[in-house]
């Protein structure tokens, strides 16, 4: 008896869970994709989602494919900076993670508003790219804040070099005025969760390669692992500066794109879900 109590009390949570989740939609994306199909079981109830933090472009981003609104850009309703990569690379990302680990995987993504009341809770994982892009208000700051706290993860990715570094801080001291950003070290369990992952290389963006070589943007940059970590030692925020992990992933069925680094981004990403799941 107890034991049915305990599961009907466990399906009666998952339930309250999903009513008070956000349903699923799809915004346009600033690399212009209209031919990504929706899986016949985009609907299904998972226990793991990728979800894609949305957030307002800084005025001096670097991009310059912005969709615009009434002569306005609105990032709320997509075709900014936050949907890069998106849907392609959540979509493929979901899919290696099935094939990868036993997670029972979405196979679409989430983008999450942190205006958007406290939807932002409804997800434990959140990533995000184009990080110098980001302009983040003070009340969206404390929101993230207080999620990562509460025991959030955020992947952040895709910024290359001093002046997108500079962006990106102006925002990041927003969310964690007082909290150090620290190189990840090699033994951090983050990158043997799933795979031994000391031999780390930079990974390169499909824009970066279009020539041949590197862009100017990624000419001369290094790799770094970066994060910012709670009080009991938890990654909270994993950051991939002078790479681009969600190209590794929206480009891994190219085959004119470097299965080198389709292969160590899949792999990032499968360890840093399953750490932020087991941490």
């Amino acid at each position: 008896m107890r034991k049915a109590l305990w599961s009907l009390s466990g399906i009666a949570l998952l339930t309250s869970l999903y009513a008070f989740q956000r349903p699923f939609r799809v915004y346009p994306s600033i690399e212009r994709y209209d031919d990504v199909p929706l899986p016949p079981d985009y609907q299904e109830k998972t226990e793991w989602v990728q979800a894609r933090l949305m957030y307002p472009e800084h005025p001096d981003a670097i991009l310059g494919r912005r969709y615009r609104f009434g002569g306005q850009m609105d990032w709320t309703r997509g075709a900014t900076s936050w949907t890069q990569d998106y849907p392609r690379a959540d979509r493929h990302f979901a899919l290696a993670l099935r094939r990868l680990t036993r997670i029972h995987v979405r196979s679409v993504e989430q983008p999450v508003n942190p205006e958007d009341a406290d939807d932002i809770y409804n997800w434990p994982w959140l990533c995000a790219g184009e990080m110098g892009d980001w302009k983040l208000t003070a009340a969206q700051a404390r929101t993230l804040r207080d999620y990562l706290l509460r025991g959030g993860f955020l992947m952040l990715d895709d910024f290359w070099k001093e002046e997108e570094w500079d962006r990106f801080m102006e925002s990041m001291r927003l969310v964690f005025p007082d909290r150090p950003i620290v190189e990840i070290e090699n033994a951090d369990s983050i990158f043997h969760t799933v795979y031994d992952l000391d031999d780390r290389y930079q990974i390169l963006g499909e824009w970066a390669l279009r020539r041949g070589g590197m862009s100017y943007r990624s000419e001369g940059a290094v790799a770094h692992w970066r994060g910012i970590y709670d009080d009991h030692n938890r990654l909270m925020v994993a950051m991939s500066f002078n790479s681009d992990i969600g190209d590794s992933w929206e480009w891994a069925d190219d085959p004119g794109y470097p299965e080198k680094f389709s292969a160590l981004g899949i792999r990032i990403g499968v360890n840093y879900v399953v750490y932020s799941m087991t941490h």
